[in-house]
């Protein structure tokens, strides 16, 4: 603990520095920056009070290590907002700086407060998606599609939370966004015509792919239902399952090796296709879910547009 002590020279009501006496001290303990949380380092700070005859005012000293009417130094508060722009939790900034998590939010607020939200520009190409935050509730993102900067981070995903937020923006700022891509939310689509009139919609190939694979795997399990868990077709689907996720062209045509279970020397190429003999409406969602995924490897517009024709359609019968 170290220990100062602060004087007045002049009283800091009527400027008189002749007439007035000293009127006892208070003593305050303002927590400062350490190197170690584990040792804290304490200023002791005894300041003398004083009263004016002049102006008949009582008056005590202020330092610069401290704001008036507060114990935090001002060098923990600069370490408080240090730590809240690096990738700290806010305990762990409260630990270390000894102070409460309550402290640490309320100067989040106030630097929070500091910065007003622009409304004069959009990049030309959006992204928007949602992630779980804090107590697993879900939040709305939105990113710049290029430079994948953050754009605006909502505190939930709800369709008039997103509206009442871009609209905040002029009409001719929304009318210059171009493309959003998004995953298969059903409302974003609704939302992007609704607040940007000159844009596309773009699905993330992520989620189509994602969609493409489940569908097949959901169609596999049902086929498996309908077979007998001894049979020998029952195996090949249920054993090698990781194989029918892969890409066909990687799949080992040639080396052949020793199945314990079926019995016999196969291929992965092989047992993928003695796999989907067993079900023809199989083997063609095998192949649709093939072609797609090679599509948008090989970039085939043409091929693309009648594979997410199909996927609209079976979406649309559903």
């Amino acid at each position: 603990m170290c220990t100062a002590i602060a004087e007045l020279d002049t009283c800091p009501n009527c400027k008189s520095a002749d007439d007035y006496i000293y009127n006892g001290f208070k003593v305050v303990h303002i927590p400062y920056i350490s190197a170690d949380e584990s040792n804290p380092v304490i200023i002791k700070v005894k300041k003398h009070g004083i009263f004016c005859k002049n102006c008949e005012l009582y008056s005590y000293p202020s330092t610069q290590i401290v704001d008036k009417y507060c114990h935090i130094s001002n060098a923990v508060k600069r370490k408080i907002i240090v730590g809240l722009t690096k990738d700290h939790s806010m305990t762990s900034i409260a630990e270390e700086n000894g102070v409460s998590v309550t402290t640490v939010q309320r100067y989040l607020d106030h630097c929070s407060a500091q910065f007003t939200p622009s409304f004069d520009s959009l990049p030309e190409h959006l992204a928007f998606d949602e992630f779980r935050g804090v107590g697993r509730k879900l939040h709305f993102i939105c990113q710049d599609g290029e430079k994948h900067t953050i754009v605006a981070i909502l505190e939930n995903r709800f369709k008039n939370t997103i509206i009442k937020y871009f609209l905040q923006f002029p009409e001719i700022v929304r009318k210059t966004v171009r493309t959003v891509s998004m995953d298969l939310n059903c409302y974003y689509g609704d939302i992007v015509r609704q607040i940007f009139p000159n844009a596309e919609l773009v699905i993330d190939r992520f989620h189509m792919v994602q969609m493409v694979n489940r569908s097949f795997i959901g169609f596999r399990v049902q086929v498996m239902k309908q077979l007998d868990k001894k049979s020998r077709e029952y195996k090949l689907l249920k054993r090698y399952w990781k194989l029918y996720m892969k890409k066909y062209k990687d799949l080992e045509g040639s080396k052949q090796f020793y199945d314990r279970c079926l019995k016999v020397p196969y291929t992965p190429a092989q047992i993928v296709d003695e796999g989907l003999k067993c079900n023809e409406t199989l083997k063609n969602t095998y192949d649709f879910m093939q072609d797609f995924v090679y599509a948008l490897a090989d970039k085939d517009t043409k091929k693309l547009t009648i594979c997410s024709t199909v996927i609209s359609v079976s979406i649309v019968s559903n």
